[in-house]
């Protein structure tokens, strides 16, 4: 099926999870681009700060994207005040957990799910009917790479994106031989907050790490800055791609669930440690260089 090119610079853009990471670099390089913007957040300060750093017309709301009441009104608000016609929703808001199936706290997992997966359907069905309305524009949802392969001690995660995915993809096919379209994002391993954020027990491995050596850990496998991520899923949903990959890594698990589906994780664990290598070694250069 052919693509077909949309252009969102210059149309108003709603993206929630905004006060960090890909959401607040997304708000950044679409304020940039001319677009008015609605962000949303359940962090205040981060929002404000966001905020802060843009160029033209946004309008702030703090928000619990787990709130289907909160997610319609603000759909309504952003529908009154939009000075242009919608071009794309974002929604982006995401929070992690890492635990065990055995010893799964259920409270973290139904935490996690309501935002991470109802968070994207509410926003959906909040924002699909002004889009169908005029017949044009994108809901843009973030999977992950999690969304493609499932990973240990991330059943909870993984559930929710590939449950992101799957409703994504549904949706799309609904809107066939409609000006709306529906596009899943999987985003690798992304210089963000997620890890920092997330709700930490303990070391689900149990190696004993807390959660700032796994905050580090993450930090030293990750391969793209959020601002690169946002420039990936920008062109991607202008150029009409129906699914956006973000980082090489992102390549890198889709490829090795098609090719190694019940593999796939042995080899992911020797390119890990690679990773892991390479960063002590080049922190040790830092320490060393007089």
């Amino acid at each position: 099926m052919s693509k077909t090119k949309r252009t969102i610079s210059g149309r108003t853009a709603v993206i929630t999870g905004a006060a960090s990471g890909i959401g607040r670099a997304l708000a950044q390089r679409l304020s940039a681009h001319s677009c008015p913007v609605a962000i949303a957040d359940i962090d205040e300060k981060g929002l404000k700060e966001t905020e802060a750093s843009l160029h033209g017309p946004a309008l702030l709301r703090v928000l619990d994207v787990a709130d289907a009441q909160a997610q319609r009104d603000f759909a309504a608000e952003v529908h009154d005040w939009a000075p242009r016609p919608l071009g794309a929703v974002f929604n982006n808001a995401g929070v992690a957990t890492s635990s065990s199936v055995l010893d799964t706290v259920p409270e973290d997992d139904d935490w996690l799910w309501n935002i991470n997966f109802h968070g994207v359907v509410n926003g959906t069905r909040a924002f699909l009917p002004f889009l169908v309305e005029q017949d044009e524009g994108a809901i843009v949802n973030t999977s992950s790479v999690f969304g493609l392969v499932g990973m240990p001690n991330q059943s909870a995660y993984c559930s929710a994106k590939f449950a992101v995915r799957g409703f994504t993809d549904s949706l799309r096919q609904e809107l066939r031989n409609t000006g709306v379209t529906a596009i899943n994002v999987h985003p690798g391993g992304i210089n963000t907050n997620i890890v920092r954020n997330a709700r930490w027990r303990k070391d689900p491995e149990g190696r004993g790490r807390t959660q700032d050596q796994m905050v580090q850990e993450f930090a030293a496998i990750t391969l793209t800055q959020p601002d690169k991520a946002a420039e990936i899923i920008h062109r991607g949903v202008e150029q009409g791609k129906a699914r956006i990959l973000v980082g090489p890594d992102a390549y890198l698990f889709d490829t090795l669930g098609r090719l190694a589906p019940t593999r796939y994780y042995d080899l992911l664990g020797q390119l890990e440690s690679v990773l892991r290598r390479r960063s002590r070694a080049s922190a040790a250069a830092e320490v060393t260089v007089p």
